[in-house]
């Protein structure tokens, strides 16, 4: 899919293309790091707010949700734009999605890595690399974003740069030696004041307003950054053969020119800058905004993606070209509706285009585009490529797809973004409305919750009594939210209980018997007679009918009835109340009335000789068992599989460990001793393991 060139290509201050000055920067890492508290420092020393708002006080730009302001962390993906002009005058902007960190909302995190130009691994200079700075960087490896690291927090109590730094590169594997340190810290703790730009050798002082000026460096701080600087330099230099080759002729090369080409480094996933600064103070906050601006690679620069089938096809980053923009997050708002947050891949869209969901076929006209402030909207007429804008009321288009200008059928119909696996859920609650007009707008305002979040799965599934409706997620903390938003946004309250386990039940052994149905009350009768044998099936075989009737004992027009009621019986339930299967049935004779005969009567007739035979042989009771994998770090595989076995898991293989000293155990668990194991895992490992669970068979269970 290549953009069109027929268009005039517009232009932003000194030739280049609008959406060149916009970098999008995906704020990622542990919870409590410093994420929020980072971006409102940067909106702040750009300009782009008067002073910065406190997490505390839930009066952050990025945190608006009721929910997030509660319990004073980031739950949703916050956006907000920085903008301020470089050294040149020339205008500069960064797009800031700020994820969050908890393991519940992992899914946001995926989100902010589709549309990101860079991802900035936030860690806290106290607390060191954490569970979500591993999970953060890997989600950022795999998606194939550039990083950056950023160590905040510099100014806490336990600070330690060094130590932090050391931690990184035993922790992230071959990535570890690719670190590139920029800066170094004047101080720490309560004294930390300042930086040292290690390319420049030159040290920055910080005032209580987050500008800075410039102090010597202390001799101890001098010689630990020149030979750091010697050590980054010769780094840089030898992925540029004439940078070497000047240097090695003893030409020290400027530090624009050793940003320039660390700049491709980064670009390429070859090097990783880490940064130093403190949100609170401000200290550093104004070097890490323009940093990040001049590291992450511009998206002009280079070519998005997009699949179409299975191919991945290119897009140039064109804003002259054909309009795409990837739709990647929708969101309930009380006041205007739906709001549609995207991202344009190529060409310019306007207010009031017309264009079409080529992932659903839906026709869009997009009325009024903004530009998204945390909860305040600002009006744009205008959004290039490579930037990021927001419109209301689009019907047809839910998160994850692609608008563009062709109209519906055209060539490429069926385009969508390059996403990560979805992530599976893997805990569960019941639902019950409280009134009957919460079950009415039930189902419709779960499904606006779905369509919000991705992560989340509502459906029906068998139970005892009847059908349940099941919402499904990645922790309690994110059912928790959700269920908090279906009551504030959408009015609907529910109650909540455990997930029913879907167990079912099939015959223990070959039996026989006659079901009949006779009637007389005057007038036509009912009359039918169905004799059959049941008996086991392997698991997982289902059902299967076989018709061994001769003579015409039953007409041959009722047995599909006979079908019916055989599937009715197998739905009802056999002697312990869950469904039946694995069972056949052999259809061997029966008797008919040329009046009193009926489908209804030989649909009762075979029910009730399947129940008489299940009564008679029995039936085992079977329970879901799901196929579990667990990811850990290899110190924790012990403690792991003795919680499996107290679980009745059985182990089926363990794999590893990899690079980073993880292993994958792989087992067989009862669905039944799963209600809760994704938050047991989490509080046995430190929050340390990965889950996945799929639906693998059926097993007996024990005594009922």
């Amino acid at each position: 899919m290549s953009s069109a060139s027929t268009q005039t290509q517009e232009t932003g201050p000194g030739g280049a293309p609008p959406g060149s000055a916009t970098r999008v920067v995906a704020l990622v890492g542990h919870a409590g790091a410093g994420k929020t508290t980072l971006a409102e420092a940067i909106l702040h020393v750009t300009g782009a707010i008067p002073r910065p708002g406190r997490v505390e006080d839930g009066s952050t730009v990025t945190d608006t949700e009721p929910e997030e302001i509660a319990r004073g962390m980031s739950l949703t993906l916050g956006v907000a734009h920085a903008m301020w002009s470089g050294p040149d005058g020339a205008p500069r902007t960064l797009t800031l999605l700020d994820a969050p960190g908890h393991p519940d909302f992992a899914g946001q995190v995926d989100t902010a890595l589709a549309v990101a130009d860079v991802a900035v691994v936030v860690v806290s200079a106290a607390d060191g690399v954490q569970a979500g700075t591993r999970k953060a960087w890997a989600a950022a490896r795999e998606a194939g974003v550039p990083r950056v690291v950023v160590v905040t927090q510099e100014d806490k109590a336990r600070a330690d740069f060094q130590a932090v730094l050391d931690d990184l590169r035993a922790s992230l594997g071959t990535d570890g030696d690719e670190l590139v340190p920029l800066e170094l810290p004047l101080g720490e703790e309560a004294a930390f004041h300042g930086i040292a730009d290690v390319l420049t050798e030159a040290g920055y002082a910080y005032d209580d307003d987050g500008h800075h000026h410039d102090e010597p460096l202390p001799d101890a701080v001098a010689a630990q950054e020149h030979a750091l600087h010697v050590e980054v330099t010769e780094d840089i230099v030898s992925h540029d053969d004439a940078q070497l080759e000047a240097y090695l002729g003893g030409e020290e090369p400027a530090a624009t020119e050793l940003e320039r080409t660390l700049a491709h480094e980064v670009a390429a996933g070859a090097a990783f800058p880490v940064l130093v600064a403190s949100g609170l103070t401000r200290t550093g906050v104004d070097r890490v905004a323009d940093l990040l601006w001049e590291l992450a690679p511009p998206a002009h620069e280079r070519d998005g993606t997009v699949m179409l089938g299975e191919e991945r096809v290119a897009v140039a980053a064109d804003p002259g070209g054909e309009a795409l923009a990837h739709v990647f997050r929708t969101v309930a708002d009380p006041f205007v509706g739906q709001v549609s947050l995207f991202r344009v891949l190529s060409g310019t869209v306007r207010s009031g285009d017309r264009l079409t969901n080529a992932t659903t076929g839906a026709a869009e006209r997009l009325h009024g585009l903004f530009r998204v402030q945390g909860k305040d909207h600002q009006p744009v007429d205008a959004v290039a490529a490579g930037e990021v804008g927001a419109v209301a009321k689009l019907v047809g288009t839910p998160s994850g797809t692609i608008l563009w200008a062709r109209p519906a059928g055209a060539a490429g119909t069926g385009a969508r973004p390059v996403s990560p696996p979805a992530r599976q859920p893997v805990f569960g609650l019941s639902l019950a409305p409280v009134s009957q007009s919460d079950d009415d707008r039930m189902s419709t305002a779960l499904a606006r919750l779905v369509a919000e979040d991705p992560t989340l799965l509502a459906e029906r599934v068998a139970a005892p009594g009847g059908d349940a409706t099941v919402l499904r997620g990645l922790g309690d903390t994110h059912l928790a939210v959700a269920l908090e938003r279906l009551e504030r946004v959408f009015g609907v309250h529910v109650t909540t209980g455990a997930v029913p386990v879907a167990y079912r039940e099939t015959i223990a052994r070959r039996a026989q018997a006659e079901g009949k149905v006779k009637k007389q009350s005057g007038g036509h009768g009912q009359f039918a007679v169905v004799d059959l044998r049941a008996e086991p099936l392997p698991r997982g075989t289902g059902f299967e009918l076989v018709d061994k009737v001769v003579g015409g004992a039953i007409p041959r027009g009722y047995l599909a009835a006979v079908e019916k009621g055989l599937h009715d019986a197998l739905a009802a339930g056999g002697p312990h109340g869950y469904p039946v299967v694995d069972v056949r049935v052999e259809v061997y004779d029966g008797k008919a009335h040329p009046v009193d005969s009926s489908e209804m009567a030989f649909r009762t007739a075979a029910a009730a000789g399947l129940r008489e035979a299940l009564a008679d042989a029995g039936t085992v009771v079977l329970e879901p068992v799901s196929r579990v994998v667990v990811t850990v770090p290899s110190d924790v595989q012990g403690s792991v599989l003795t919680d499996l076995s107290g679980r009745r898991g059985h182990v089926v293989a363990t794999e590893g460990p990899d690079d980073a000293g993880r292993v994958s155990v792989v087992a067989s668990v009862p669905e039944a001793e799963l209600a809760r194991y994704v938050l047991d895992l989490r509080s046995l490992t430190a929050g340390q393991a990965e889950l996945t669970m799929e639906p693998e068979r059926y097993d007996v269970a024990p005594h009922r």
